[in-house]
């Protein structure tokens, strides 16, 4: 008799939908785009250009010079959420999941439901909050006497593309926030009480104790937010327009695509060099989850519970 296993087809059965639809409308769009980059339309005719549409893109000043200024915009974008939403959300997670908090329940639901707003929403709404001639923000900072502060955030080169971060940041902090919140509560009781009896408690107990166990949770949120954030392109849209104002200065991998890709105002479309920066971001992402799965993640210690 042969104690070869029989082959389990119902698990072909149950996963073939799945990869299906994902195949149709995520890996077949993938490979036709990077296929898209490799070619050139001169007089309605396609022609194959090997890697020239990546050269123009990187060497060509009437392309390099937007394409760099998108991939720092970019960057300094995803540098704030790094640096303020994640903080923020383990902070706030740390303070929810104290068991003497009253209301912790609507204080979660309170910070979490900006996360379901449209982009299209957020972007009007705070556009018109922060406008100095009909927003109420002059007036709020006028009331607590800080009026001076107010500048047209939206509308200065310097501060635009961080306000745009930080209105981000507004609306999606609940996303960390409720991760980490289920990670922290993911920590047994016996852990929490032998600190306790080593006398750890209070902020000492979080350093010492829960952090270094949520630290695999913190990995995932980051990594979900370079993804993220490298894919942005609603706000921006929303608030700013497809020109990215002003000069620019909120203009991220997301509208140059756009712009390129449709074409916009005076600018024709290119949907071949759209497709070379699709594929230059794609393997701007691929390169950071990589640098995170085989850098990071194999150095963060994983606790089994």
């Amino acid at each position: 008799m042969s104690d070869r296993k029989p082959f389990r087809w119902h698990i072909v059965v149950f996963l073939a939908p799945a990869v299906l639809v994902y195949t149709a409308i995520m890996i077949i769009p993938l490979f036709a785009t990077l296929n898209l980059s490799l070619f050139t339309t001169v007089d309605r005719v396609s022609h194959f250009n090997g890697l020239g549409n990546f050269r123009t893109l990187f060497g060509d000043p009437r392309w390099s010079a937007s394409f760099w200024n998108a991939l720092a915009n970019n960057t300094w974008f995803f540098i704030v959420h790094m640096l303020v939403q994640n903080p923020i959300g383990i902070l706030l997670a740390a303070i929810l999941s104290n068991p003497r908090l009253r209301g912790a329940a609507f204080y979660r639901t309170a910070i979490f439901v900006p996360t379901i707003l449209s982009f299209v929403v957020v972007g009007f709404v705070w556009k018109l909050m922060l406008s100095p001639i009909w927003g109420v923000a002059p007036d709020l900072l006028n009331a607590v006497g800080l009026k001076s502060l107010f500048a047209p955030w939206l509308g200065k080169e310097q501060y635009a593309l961080t306000t745009l971060a930080l209105i981000s940041v507004w609306q999606f902090v609940g996303i960390p926030m409720m991760l980490i919140y289920a990670a922290l509560l993911s920590i047994p009781d016996e852990v929490i009480e032998a600190a306790e009896m080593d006398g750890i408690t209070g902020a000492s107990q979080f350093w010492k104790i829960k952090l270094p166990l949520i630290l695999p949770s913190i990995g995932i949120i980051s990594i979900l937010t370079f993804v993220g954030n490298f894919n942005a392109f609603d706000l921006i849209y929303s608030a700013q327009g497809a020109l990215a104002g002003p000069n620019f200065a909120t203009d991220i991998l997301g509208t140059f695509l756009y712009r390129t890709f449709f074409g916009f105002q005076l600018q024709l479309g290119d949907p071949n060099m759209g497709a070379t920066i699709a594929t230059a971001m794609f393997f701007i992402i691929l390169v950071g989850v990589c640098i995170y799965l085989f850098a990071i993640q194999t150095r963060l210690r994983r606790y089994q519970f």
